[in-house]
């Protein structure tokens, strides 16, 4: 039967915990369906608690017997985990408990991958391990001991004893019970260390199933270079005797910061140049970042409740795009960075799962690990930098570090430490943490005697459970250019507070054309008329780099509506105006692939909804598809040669300088393809001595047509690598007619390789349909009901899955009727399930409500 209703949690509503916990002894005993674990925990009530009650959560275990100072008791089991009548005084608690790893396909708590043991207990999975007080402001000292035959056994902290059968680990760092890790299993270890500024060697370790041990190299180096540009940058030393790094195959998201054992989905760190691409390695390098910044903004100070998740992570993301932005290129970072946050977080911004950066509710916390925590998350650490000043904010951040090192804090604590630090008023600023949505900045302009004027108007649409929005603050950038090209007003920001407000550039002896929130310096979207002739001035122009792309960006985008809704021609402007950047040597050849890039699909179809059409999913492809072929006509004499030039010839290397070239050159070769039926694709497939250029090759032979052969031999090549595999199912769905999406994705879900028990397969089959709009959105509804046959199958094997994968429901109500009814109709099956989850059953509720 279906649970019950699920309740809504309030922010409003925290108070404290009732007891605090001193220090944590676990013991585990592994065995695949039947683990015993073992706790004794030393609890005090807290002093500052309104409430004696005593209640640990806990799910899915079977209690054996619980103690307190060595006396048994019998404590109430309710709803959720068990309640008890407990000493007014510190007291030792002690549980047994049994629980199931090998049938945990979850993924949450202690489960199995592939005969290994694991943990994911971030958000509420500890309480899947034994009865706790499953809350990240409960924080305590864990000493853990491992009892099994396999060989490698691990956890958090620094190990303090091992013999037969057995591993001790002690972590000395307080921490919540959400970062708390366990590993066990047949595993190679790939070791080095590290020296900190301070002189102290820490040992390095990444863990991988036997067979895996020559794809962690990049890895470690970019651990290395982690630490390295955390103590340079932040000034954050390592602050244990051993990190250890664990891939397993079987993980709901990307990796897991738990302190000193991170845990990471094998795709996120295993790589070599035959079987992973440039994107691959850089998608690394920025996770493995990501997750050990964490040690410092995450695990050393931690959020004191679920609602304040954005201030860990968004630090942390800014953090990581900072790092990669130094190790690679700066302007293509932030404009790779803006495609994802207009990708999916406005694109959440502006449905019916759209929330707050720090949301004042929630169900199932689960379902808020989202684009907005995340990536707007980092937006507003970036604006905050922009409005204080670089050296104001690394004092403000040393700050924030010795104050709240070991707590558990809050946004107000850490805008608090910025107020102090600089001695601004920040309240305006906080309500980009407290309203969802994203802000139109509307744009008019005068000019006269000398005098050049521009006004902003803010406004932000109502969302769901918020209809009206204060003017936020809003760091705009502006660079002024004359009408010869150079620049007469260099980068200024300007600080608009008000709903409206102008800002005068006074002695300029012409009308300038503005460059506008250059480095988009701020999450929204710009409303301002402009002409193709401007967008063309500022490609060829524009100092900024942001600018420079987006101004080829609008170009092709105001194209290809006018080819979309009436039919017309390939615009000559733009055409005239990308071939011009594909010439120009003197720019990074990264940054030229990216000019020649096309909006989304996506991205097109929410234009025509903002300017009052309803968007027809095949004839956005079909244009797309259109102004590609104009592009390969228009640029074929220069395409070749761009394609000779950027020819890496030595040895392979996933740095910035052969990836920018590798990318460019199979941007062109992309083109080629459309025009000379696949044969240089061919070649490069033939000849590829690594998977950037055999999979662009790949992926060019699909697009003429000229695949199947390859498609097979690339399987056959391959069908021993699980995430090279990944690659394979998802590539020929994403690429597929969009006439036959629906047929190459079910087909592909037949496939003996094909499981949706693995998180990595199920998303690149079923995922890679929801990404592909003209497939998935076909009229007669048939991705839809795919998409939702192994939705209901999932989600009693893997709720979080499940319900991340609903969002691919969620701009239903952008389309036509007929669409939106089919759509319906799915969403109703979906909660029609008897025993449908918690975390599916709010995602699907919210999106069928919109």
């Amino acid at each position: 039967m279906k649970d019950a209703a699920p309740q809504k949690i309030y922010l409003s509503d925290y108070q404290v915990p009732n007891y605090l916990v001193e220090d944590v002894h676990l013991t585990f005993r592994l065995a695949p369906e039947s683990t015993r674990v073992l706790s004794r925990i030393t609890f005090r009530p807290n002093p500052e608690a309104s409430s004696k009650d005593f209640f640990l959560h806990g799910e899915d275990l079977k209690l054996i017997s619980t103690k307190i100072d060595g006396a048994a008791v019998t404590p109430d089991l309710v709803v959720g985990g068990l309640a008890c009548a407990v000493p007014d005084a510190t007291f030792v608690w002690e549980a047994e408990v049994e629980i199931s790893p090998a049938t945990n396909t979850a993924l949450e708590g202690l489960y199995m991958s592939n005969g290994m043991y694991c943990t994911q207990c971030e958000a509420e999975g500890f309480r899947k391990i034994t009865y706790y007080p499953d809350r990240p402001d409960v924080m305590s000292v864990f000493t853990v001991r491992i009892e099994s035959d396999l060989p490698v056994l691990l956890s958090n902290g620094n190990p303090v004893a091992s013999g037969e059968g057995f591993a001790e680990w002690h972590d000395p760092w307080p921490k919540p019970a959400y970062l708390f890790a366990l590993v066990g299993g047949e595993l190679i270890n790939h070791p080095d260390t590290f020296t900190t500024k301070s002189g102290k060697e820490v040992e390095l370790n990444i863990y991988v199933r036997p067979g895996d041990e020559g794809k962690c190299a990049f890895g470690m180096e970019a651990l290395k270079k982690s630490m390295i540009w955390d103590e340079e940058v932040y000034g954050r030393e390592y602050d244990l005797d051993i990190f250890n790094i664990v891939a397993v195959d079987d993980f709901n998201m990307g990796a897991m910061e738990n302190k000193g054992l991170n845990i990471f989905n094998s795709s996120c760190v295993l790589a070599s140049a035959e079987t992973s691409t440039d994107m691959n390695f850089e998608r690394i390098e920025a996770i493995i970042a990501h997750e050990y910044f964490h040690n410092w903004t995450g695990n050393r100070i931690t959020c004191r409740d679920w609602f304040q998740l954005c201030l860990k992570e968004g630090l942390t993301v800014y953090r990581d795009a900072q790092f990669t932005a130094d190790m690679r290129s700066e302007p293509v970072k932030r404009i790779e960075d803006v495609i994802a946050l207009r990708a999916r977080q406005f694109r959440e911004d502006n449905g019916p799962l759209a929330h707050p950066v720090r949301p004042d509710s929630f169900v199932e916390i689960n379902n808020f690990y989202t684009a907005t925590v995340y990536e707007k998350g980092a937006e507003l650490i970036g604006m905050l930098k922009t409005l204080v000043g670089d050296a104001a904010y690394y004092k403000a951040l040393d700050l924030y570090f010795d104050r709240h090192d070991g707590d558990a804090a809050t946004i107000e604590d850490w805008l608090t430490v910025f107020e102090e630090s600089t001695g601004r008023d920040l309240t305006q600023f906080k309500r980009w943490y407290e309203q969802a949505g994203t802000p139109r900045l509307a744009v008019e302009e005068s000019y006269e005697d000398g005098t050049f004027t521009l006004t902003f108007s803010q406004s932000t649409p109502p969302t769901p459970g918020q209809d009206q929005k204060d003017p936020r603050v809003i760091p705009i950038a502006v660079g002024l250019l004359n009408p010869n090209g150079d620049e007469v007003v260099p980068t200024t920001v300007l600080e608009m507070t008000e709903a409206t407000q102008s800002f005068r550039f006074e002695g300029l002896t012409a009308r300038p054309t503005p460059s506008i929130l250059r480095g988009f310096s701020a999450p929204v979207i710009l409303e301002r008329a402009s002409s193709n002739a401007e967008r063309a001035f500022l490609l060829a122009h524009d100092t900024d780099p942001f600018n420079k792309w987006e101004a080829g960006r609008a170009l092709a985008r105001a194209g290809l509506v006018k080819m979309i809704l009436n039919g017309a021609a390939p615009d000559g402007a733009y055409l005239d105006a990308v071939l011009q950047v594909l010439r120009d040597d003197s720019l990074d050849p990264a940054f030229r692939a990216l000019a020649l890039g096309l909006p989304s699909q996506d991205d097109l179809a929410q234009t025509l909804v903002d300017q009052g059409h309803t968007p027809d999913p095949q004839a956005i492809y079909e244009a797309l598809e259109t102004l590609k072929m104009a592009m390969a006509t228009h640029m074929q004499d220069v395409l070749p040669r761009i394609y000779a030039q950027y020819q890496v010839t030595e040895p392979y290397q996933p740095d910035a300088e052969q990836s920018g070239a590798r990318s460019l050159a199979n941007a062109a070769l992309s083109l080629i393809s459309r025009v000379d039926s696949g044969t240089a694709a061919q070649a490069q497939y033939d000849s590829a001595d690594n998977m950037t250029q055999q999979l662009a090759a790949l992926a060019a032979l699909l697009t003429a047509g000229k695949g199947e052969q390859a498609v097979a031999a690339f399987y056959e090549q391959w069908k021993e690598d699980r995430l090279v595999i990944d690659k394979w199912f998802g590539l020929q769905i994403s690429l597929a007619d969009p006439a036959n999406a629906a047929e190459v994705a079910a087909a592909l879900t037949q496939h003996p390789d094909f499981t949706m028990k693995n998180p990595n397969r199920f998303r690149a089959t079923l995922g890679a349909l929801a990404m592909s709009p003209a497939g998935f959105h076909r009229a007669d509804g048939a991705g839809y009901k795919l998409l939702a046959d192994w939705l209901i199958q999932l989600d009693p094997l893997n709720p979080q899955t499940t319900a991340r994968m609903c969002s691919a429901f969620e701009t239903w109500k952008r389309y036509d009727c007929d669409r939106q009814a089919l759509i319906a109709a799915q969403l109703d099956r979906i909660l029609a399930q008897e025993a449908l989850s918690r975390d599916t059953q709010e995602m699907v509720s919210r999106i069928r409500n919109a």
